[in-house]
């Protein structure tokens, strides 16, 4: 199977996950719209963590960034916000471009370890991609919050909302680690 029939089924099987999961979440009445935000950014959160640390070396932003705009369409949706998959992968460059280079090296950081360091870039990769995809989830919630309200989000609180869901990402994907690394097996492509 060549590299890209391989991010191919990664990328369809993550996301088949995604929809799954995502899709009832999100039109539930149950619960506060700050918790369906909240469970859909853990749950792109794990799924981008567990298709980081698949066996594709520096193909990451690449698979990551469609997963991360389909999250984003998700949160848009919840707060009631219509906008298409092009639309967000806007907003996910604007982000970057706000929060600098950091997201840029740390996507570095993760190939390397994939590349380099290889029964170590589970135990690293997991806490920083499910951090970053925690942080870029936080602050499309805050952005789409905003724009529901028809008010523009400040680069300043943007940058504070990266900091804070950033660290609280980091923690979170330390502590469910094992339980990523274990579930991103499912993702994994079938070799013919």
């Amino acid at each position: 199977m060549s590299t890209e029939e391989k991010v191919k089924k990664v990328i369809e099987k993550a996301l088949k996950g995604v929809r799954e999961n995502i899709l009832e979440i999100e039109t539930r009445t149950d619960l506060p719209n700050e918790e369906k935000a909240k469970r859909i950014i853990k749950i792109f959160g794990a799924t981008c963590a567990g298709v980081a640390i698949q066996p594709i070396p520096f193909a990451d932003i690449f698979i990551l960034t469609p997963i991360q705009a389909y999250m984003g369409t998700r949160i848009a949706a919840i707060r009631g916000v219509p906008v298409r998959e092009s639309e967000v992968g806007e907003i996910i460059k604007e982000i970057a471009a706000v929060v600098g280079l950091g997201l840029l090296a740390q996507q570095l950081v993760i190939g390397g370890y994939k590349t380099f360091i290889p029964f170590l870039g589970a135990w690293t990769t997991i806490p920083i991609v499910f951090g970053l995809t925690y942080a870029m989830g936080c602050v499309m919630d805050e952005y789409f919050i905003r724009k529901a309200k028809k008010e523009k989000l400040d680069k300043e609180i943007m940058k504070q909302v990266w900091r804070d869901a950033l660290k609280v990402g980091k923690e979170e994907g330390k502590k469910r680690t094992s339980e990523i690394k274990k579930d991103s097996k499912a993702l994994r492509p079938e070799e013919d």
